[in-house]
C-alpha cells in the first residue's frame, strides 16, 4: 500500500530541517518521474566508467 505524504508534514527526524526534507522530497520525485520517463543509466556502464577512472585513458561518460 503506497502511503502519500504532505509537503506541509514536519520532516521525519529532529536534525532535518523542514525546507531540506521538502527539498529532498522535491528531488527525489523529480527522479523517480526520470526513471518512469526510462531517463537512466545502465549501472554496467556508469560501473565501467568510474572504474576507468584509475586508468589513463579513462571511458567517455555514460549516456
Amino acid at each position: 500500500m503506497m502511503r502519500r505524504f504532505s509537503m506541509e508534514a514536519r520532516a521525519p527526524t529532529a536534525h532535518v530541517s523542514l525546507p531540506l526534507a521538502q527539498k529532498r522530497r522535491r528531488l527525489t520525485v523529480e527522479a523517480l518521474a526520470d526513471v518512469n520517463d526510462g531517463n537512466t543509466l545502465d549501472y554496467r556502464a556508469v560501473q565501467a566508467w568510474a572504474d576507468s577512472l584509475d586508468h589513463d585513458g579513462p571511458l567517455s561518460l555514460p549516456r
